[in-house]
């Protein structure tokens, strides 16, 4: 069976609040909150819906220079008895010498396992039960390069599979459930003009993290990961944005572990996790174009590339693309509201509809 996403957002109430602090005494300026209800439907969930929402906002003791720091969070419920609760952050301060991001969330949620590397299965529908941290705690070297701590932890229950499919053989590492904690180092160069919508400038991150059952964890692997996204301005309202991103793994991973295509920012077009393996290489690029005040438009294409130490490192001669274009709504500091569709010859097309630029 073929799937498609259907991600709907309805702004019938958006909240913005704006305050410029004049005085020191208080913690935070250029505060802005976005709260918006959500309406999704998914083959997976069916309709769903709550509340999501971005804040951003600037600390009053740092210069008007340093860079904006910026919280989400967001709480839904399926018609299938789903919860998503997720609450990720990104903190810039001391004027820039801090930076902390994180992706934190518990989760009961739908996937499609198709696979491992090109060995194709049907697709299975399995739930999953999981709580997720992925803090980066870092200090600047000098202005645009952070060093520090990496701290990977998820909490993985695969709770239902598909009687007579591969997960429920119990074959696939991890196919019951798996518990990853890790602590590794990372470094971090960041040369972007803005935050939120780059027009020139680098930001990436590469880390190392073993995970191990010394830290807690009840598998013994290592992860190794680049994710380098490149801006060029092309003209006043023109950018090339790029993206760049390896991943490898070497020991006994889990197969929620393995790196993955898909989803809403890696290889928009296919399913989260529709392409598996070890290791893989991401090449990602978009056009995007302000056309008329607050409207703007992109088209965007990606390649891929899936491999495993036991077999080839990378499987150049079997790539995996994707494809699509969309409309963006610029509020305030460019945080765009993103709509998107996206096409791959493995599918249906896939709209989303969300908040923030893919990369």
């Amino acid at each position: 069976m073929k799937y498609y996403i259907l991600f709907f957002i309805l702004l019938s109430f958006i909240h913005t609040i704006s305050a410029q602090d004049s005085t020191r005494k208080k913690l935070l300026r250029n505060k802005s909150i976005i709260a918006l209800p959500v309406v999704f439907r998914l083959p997976e969930t069916r309709f769903g819906g709550g509340v999501g929402g971005v804040a951003t906002f600037g600390f009053s003791r740092d210069s008007i220079g340093a860079k904006p720091s910026q919280i989400s969070f967001g709480a839904t419920y399926t018609q299938n008895k789903q919860i998503l609760i997720f609450f990720p952050f990104k903190i810039f301060t001391r004027n820039n010498k801090y930076y902390f991001s994180s992706e934190n969330g518990w989760f009961r949620y739908n996937y499609i396992y198709s696979g491992i590397g090109e060995n194709r299965v049907a697709e299975e529908k399995y739930d999953a039960d999981y709580e997720r941290v992925r803090l980066l705690a870092s200090r600047a070297i000098n202005a645009n390069t952070y060093v520090g701590l990496r701290l990977n932890f998820e909490n993985y229950n695969v709770t239902s599979t598909v009687a007579g499919g591969e997960l429920a053989s119990g074959r696939i590492n991890g196919s019951k459930k798996s518990r990853t904690l890790g602590l590794g180092m990372s470094i971090l160069r960041d040369t972007r003009d803005q935050v939120f919508y780059p027009r020139k400038g680098v930001f990436g991150e590469a880390f190392i993290v073993p995970s191990g059952r010394v830290f807690g964890g009840n598998r013994n692997f290592t992860k190794i990961s680049a994710d380098i996204a490149n801006y060029n301005s092309l003209g006043k309202k023109t950018v090339l944005a790029s993206n760049y991103v390896f991943t490898a793994n070497i020991g006994d991973v889990p197969f929620n572990q393995l790196a993955y295509l898909g989803g809403q920012s890696r290889m928009r077009g296919i399913f989260e996790g529709y392409f598996r393996d070890k290791n893989a290489l991401i090449i990602q690029q978009e056009i995007r174009q302000e056309i008329w005040k607050r409207l703007g438009a992109v088209a965007f294409g990606s390649m891929a590339f899936l491999g495993s130490q036991e077999d080839s490192f990378l499987r150049l001669n079997k790539p995996k693309f994707t494809y699509g274009a969309g409309l963006r709504i610029a509020t305030k500091n460019h945080l765009n509201l993103r709509l998107d569709y996206a096409l791959s010859p493995y599918g249906k097309g896939n709209f989303y509809a969300t908040i923030g630029e893919a990369f």
